[in-house]
């Protein structure tokens, strides 16, 4: 059933790529239909998933024998929630109306093999399998900036992107040969190497091999300083694309920091997690403080999006500082990160989205140009409103639900950073209600007199996200359920 929500995008490119030119609305209906076959699967394995110790639902076939390697898929608590949303963005994502350029099928088919690729990264339990599924999302994305980007400006933006994100995937992959050699017998299975855990033992080498994840993570995520890809690979892509690397690919980064440098080296983690949780808050301040200052709605958002996986960060930190003790607060943080990846990804998706709405109609992201919106686009400013009342953390949202728990396990661990990291509430409420006062209220410049409200598409896009975003914020238990049993094995220990 897994290895269906990972072969049908796939399939789904190869049909798209066969199909006779000059057919956009039936290209974007199919892509969209194929797109939501994932979402249907992972909802199945929502209803089937028992919340048992250990993978659930894993499918396993020979690859590389001699190697230890196989194909391997399977989740838990924690991938789960992931797999969802991924699939859940792609599809509002693609159906998303964008410029294309003249070139449906090429969009549509590099659009369904990011979606297989990324499925495959949340889904893979086999260590080497993860790091080819971790690659060549790099490809598909590449592709969508350089390709439907905002002229020469995004072809610059998508090769600092792949360079940068190609060269925390080497330190990756040192590390996961690393991890693969000391291993005895040599495998590259996930549950075996978190059972034994071989390269955890104080040593030089498992210092080195932490290193290598955790910058290849740090870069994905992205932390500060290694974030310096993000503002011009958002800005210069077209906003479905942004949706995704926002609320897919930057979790694969923080994934990582549980499902590999969490669970394979807990004792190693523990040495790193003062660190690493320093640097977490860095970037919640600077990322906050730095999109208060964009005047690019755009280059704004990205910015919120350092921020917000600066608390991620945090409470992965937190989970991992002791190996032993403070179990409560220890659950409560890292229950509190997986949340902010799935808050994030919904929340920071509709807002780039929007986003998208904003510039095929203006043609610019200048918030300047903007004032009095509200008069002339209800529906948008409504929608506006309440992703960015979600993103600062207001309570009934998902925001809120992932902070709090964050930042309450951080405090029984790390007082003075959770205090400083509380200031990157403040500005970023700050930052959104500045946004919306300066776009949607005031007076309505003469030049948008004309502008139209959401089409039925953005309209049910959006709300189809907005609606998961109450809808945890009103009542998490169904999700916390899911992510505290995935959990449990990490505080377990």
């Amino acid at each position: 059933m897994l290895t269906t929500a990972i072969v049908v995008p796939l399939l789904g490119a190869l049909l798209v790529m066969l199909l006779p030119r000059g057919r956009e609305r039936l290209l974007r209906m199919l892509a969209t239909a194929v797109a939501a076959v994932p979402l249907v699967i992972s909802a199945r394995a929502w209803f089937l998933f028992d919340g048992a110790a250990g993978f659930d639902q894993v499918e396993t076939v020979a690859w590389i024998p001699t190697l230890g390697a196989a194909y391997t898929v399977g989740l838990d608590g924690i991938s789960l929630p992931l797999v969802a949303m991924t699939s859940l963005l792609f599809v509002a994502a693609i159906a998303y109306p964008v410029d294309l350029r003249g070139q449906p099928k090429a969009y549509f088919a590099l659009f369904l093999f990011l979606e297989s690729v990324s499925l495959g990264v949340f889904l893979a339990l086999d260590l080497l399998l993860f790091y080819v599924f971790w690659d060549l999302s790099l490809v598909g994305m590449y592709f969508l900036i350089g390709i439907w980007g905002h002229g020469e400006p995004a072809r610059r933006a998508a090769l600092k992107f792949f360079l940068y994100t190609l060269a925390g995937s080497l330190a990756l992959l040192l590390a996961v040969l690393a991890l693969y050699l000391s291993s005895e017998p040599r495998t590259f299975d996930m549950a075996q190497l978190i059972a034994r855990r071989p390269l955890d033992d104080g040593s030089l080498a498992a210092s080195l091999a932490f290193a290598g994840f955790a910058l290849g993570f740090a870069i994905k995520a992205p932390l500060v300083p290694f974030h310096t890809w993000l503002p011009p690979a958002h800005v210069d892509a077209p906003a479905p694309v942004s949706t995704i690397l926002a609320g897919v690919l930057l979790k694969m980064g923080t994934y990582g920091f549980i499902r590999i440098l969490l669970a394979m080296m807990p004792n190693t983690f523990q040495r790193f997690a003062l660190p690493l949780a320093i640097l977490a808050v860095v970037s919640i301040v600077y990322g906050a403080l730095v999109a208060l200052a964009q005047p690019n709605i755009k280059r704004r958002i990205a910015y919120t999006s350092v921020n917000h996986m600066g608390y991620t960060v945090l409470g992965i930190a937190a989970a991992g500082a002791v190996v032993s003790g403070h179990e409560n607060a220890r659950t409560l943080a890292l229950v509190g990160a997986t949340v902010e990846m799935v808050a994030h990804g919904l929340i920071t998706g509709a807002l780039f989205l929007i986003a998208g709405s904003i510039w095929q109609r203006a043609q610019t992201y200048e918030v300047g140009e903007f004032g009095g919106l509200a008069r002339r686009a209800p529906a948008l400013t409504g929608l506006t409103a309440l992703a960015a009342f979600a993103s600062l953390g207001l309570p009934g949202l998902a925001g809120f639900v992932a902070e709090f728990q964050i930042f309450i396990g951080t405090f029984a661990l790390y007082p003075w950073l959770a205090a400083v990291g509380l200031l990157g509430i403040i500005i970023t409420a700050a930052l959104f209600l500045h946004l919306l006062q300066r776009v949607f209220f005031g007076e309505l410049p003469e030049r948008w007199s004309g502008w139209g409200d959401l089409s039925a598409v953005e309209l049910v896009s959006l709300t189809a996200l907005l609606l998961f975003v109450v809808a945890i914020g009103v009542a998490p238990a169904p999700l916390l359920a899911v992510i505290e049993a995935g959990v449990r094995p990490f505080i377990g220990r």
